[in-house]
């Protein structure tokens, strides 16, 4: 393992990456040692074995960031990253470190944080933050909060440090607080700072775009709790806040705590309003529904009216939990009280909704009173639920379809897509379904749904049946644009963007070329681009 980072540069350690996996290509013995020693799918296994692995450059890349001591190539990535930029400036290494512990929305920046990658910073500087009482809130050092506030009793409710944050803020917020050795330290500060007469209610204003470090959203206050309950979903921090007055109607803590029911409880338990939170909405978007049935346990409204698009046009919980395909969901409502009845936005009943989306089951609990459905709906159902068999059928009656359907109906190839039926898109396509119509939470075709996903498979089908790369989606880009952004976030975990940008390639896309000087970017169609390096090494090879 090398741990040195005098000799870490970003270029030299692609093009390290690049020559791994030309030696194991080359079946080069020293390279499969390498896997074999570093990379946990190559562990123990032959070099025959790791051959058939058919590994690839993410993999040569995973490989040499566990040489250096890290547990990705994005951590290795981005500790390199904040080191070139702040090599000689400590003030700019100080900024750059604590915007790794904190969200975008606290600390301005565009990254998630990531603790992992500032506790080696700290490692390889562990003079780093001496003798600041704000670094000291994000680490949980006791004493020297301590300190600080025997020396200036003032300072803890006082922003300051190089994010301008609150004292107890800064504690609540603090991504150490998922890593064991530091979260029982960040729960005595915090304790300390509230014996000591820290406000529980500090709060700043959100830094995420439009607002920056220097000029805060001020539209959107963010608390102290919602570090504990809505951020790191803390359950312990959460309760030592409440208990000691801070207000669970902050607008955020309750939405976002809704990962970790046990945060939800506790501020349900404190007085948290349900009622024009969005909570019962984002709690339906959640596999579990643990979340859900809390809310309705705790008053929360069964027919609560959507506050914004694209919940509005759904009209109703019960038609959200039906277009997001929960049948869990849709039975906790009803039995809460919802509304059987209510229409979408579109004039669609719940019982036809659920037909629509294949939820035969969920279809047989609302049928009750209502008419026959039509062909359309019928013709629909069947492709919803897959039945080949039934959909051809209807269609040798009607040749009009799927031509005929309505705009609302047409949107289930893509909503199908973004949900991963992947079977459910293909029989739509060879059925006749316009394969360019947009639907999905961001107005998006089924290409760029599958490309989102890193559905490579999907990818391909689409292309071959007729998908073109530039079809639009509603955040004013093309498949290409999908492809960049998900090779590099990886949305979906196991996600094959290599595989998308193959088949986008194939069928039309043009590869990319180098920008001289600026190797994170490529052109594409004249246009600047971002991909993962695998993508980008990929497209700019097949441009040769």
């Amino acid at each position: 393992m090398n741990r040195s980072p005098d000799r870490l540069n970003l270029d030299h350690l692609k093009k390290q990456a690049k020559e791994l996996i030309r030696l194991y290509r080359s079946r080069d013995p020293a390279a499969m040692a390498r896997f074999r020693h570093a990379l946990p799918a190559a562990a123990g296994r032959s070099d025959g074995d790791i051959v058939s692995l058919e590994l690839r450059l993410h993999d040569a890349q995973s490989c040499l960031a566990r040489e250096h001591g890290f547990a990705s190539w994005p951590d290795l990535k981005q500790y390199v990253e904040v080191q070139m930029a702040a090599r000689n400036e400590r003030t700019v290494r100080v900024l750059h470190w604590t915007q790794l512990l904190y969200s975008g929305d606290v600390s301005g920046a565009a990254n998630r944080a990531n603790p992992r990658v500032a506790l080696r910073i700290l490692a390889d500087d562990p003079e780093l933050v001496a003798g600041d009482p704000y670094l000291a809130c994000a680490t949980g050092d006791e004493s020297a909060l301590q300190r600080a506030t025997q020396a200036d009793p003032a300072w803890i409710n006082r922003p300051g440090g190089p994010l301008r944050l609150p004292p107890l803020f800064a504690v609540a917020h603090s991504s150490l607080l998922h890593v064991e050795e530091f979260r029982e330290r960040l729960h005595a500060s915090a304790r300390s700072l509230i014996a000591a007469g820290a406000d529980v209610n500090q709060h700043i204003y959100s830094r995420w775009p439009p607002g920056s470090l220097n000029e805060p959203d001020r539209r959107y206050p963010l608390s102290t709790l919602y570090g504990a309950a809505g951020s790191n979903h803390d359950p312990a921090l959460t309760k030592l806040l409440l208990e000691a007055g801070a207000d669970p109607n902050d607008g955020e803590s309750l939405y976002h705590s809704l990962e970790n029911p046990a945060c939800t409880q506790l501020l349900l338990e404190h007085g948290a309003r349900i009622a024009e939170s969005n909570a019962i909405y984002r709690s339906i978007d959640l596999e579990d529904d643990t979340a859900l049935k809390l809310l309705l346990q705790h008053g929360g409204d069964s027919n609560e009216p959507a506050r914004n698009k694209p919940l509005t046009d759904w009209g109703s919980p019960l038609a959200w939990a039906i277009y997001r395909r929960r049948p869990r969901h849709v039975k906790a409502l009803l039995e809460a009280g919802a509304d059987r009845l209510r229409p979408t936005g579109d004039g669609i009943s719940p019982y036809r909704l659920a037909l629509q989306f294949g939820l035969s089951e969920v279809a047989s609990l609302l049928r009750e009173g209502e008419p026959d459905i039509s062909d359309e709906e019928r013709f629909v159902a069947a492709c919803a639920r897959g039945d080949e068999t039934e959909a051809r059928a209807i269609r040798s009656r009607r040749p009009d379809l799927p031509a005929s359907l309505s705009p609302a109906q047409l949107r289930l190839l893509p909503d199908m897509a973004a949900a991963g039926a992947d079977d459910v898109v293909k029989l739509m396509v060879r059925l006749g379904w316009p394969i360019a119509v947009r639907g999905g939470d961001w107005d998006a075709s089924a290409l760029n749904l599958a490309v989102f996903r890193g559905d490579a498979a999907l990818t391909r089908f689409l292309l071959e049946h007729g998908a073109d790369w530039t079809e639009q989606h509603g955040h004013g880009d093309n498949a290409c644009g999908t492809l960049g952004w998900a090779s590099c976030n990886e949305p979906v975990e196991g996600g094959d963007w290599l595989g998308c940008a193959r088949a986008l390639r194939d069928h039309g896309m043009p590869g990319a070329t180098a920008i001289p000087d600026d190797p994170d970017w490529v052109m594409v169609a004249g246009i600047k681009k971002r991909f993962s390096d695998e993508v980008a090494e990929v497209l700019l090879l097949l441009n040769v």
